[in-house]
């Protein structure tokens, strides 16, 4: 089974500073966080150069360290406008992630009712 990352609420994929710097953790990457005023941004260099943003929603959402965060962490790996679920495929299934207003939806080949002209 491959296990997939998605937001089930309107509002929009995101994760937790600390889910963030705990993803970082285990990927054993080095973050800069810099405060805005309702935000933190992460950066790869202490420098905050722009080409180093590291940016959450780049991340493949089957990445199993992804999976293993929202796992472990539950409701705290959770952005502002985030209610994170994990959703089990066959491996091999072609699925799409669909977006309305934030919310998303796994989608796969037979979740469509095809029509015939």
């Amino acid at each position: 089974m491959t296990k997939i990352v998605y937001n089930s609420c309107f509002g929009g994929f995101g994760l937790s500073d600390a889910a963030v710097m705990r993803y970082a953790e285990l990927k054993e990457i080095t973050l800069y966080p810099r405060k805005e005023r309702s935000f933190t941004m992460f950066f790869t260099t202490p420098d905050f150069q722009e080409d180093s943003w590291f940016y959450e929603r780049d991340i493949d959402r089957k990445d199993p360290v992804l999976v293993q965060v929202v796992e472990e962490m539950g409701e705290a790996a959770n952005g502002d406008c985030a209610d994170l679920r994990i959703c089990e495929l066959s491996e091999g299934t072609q699925y799409r992630i669909e977006e309305y207003d934030g919310r998303e939806t796994i989608m796969t080949r037979n979740s469509y009712d095809w029509r015939t002209a």
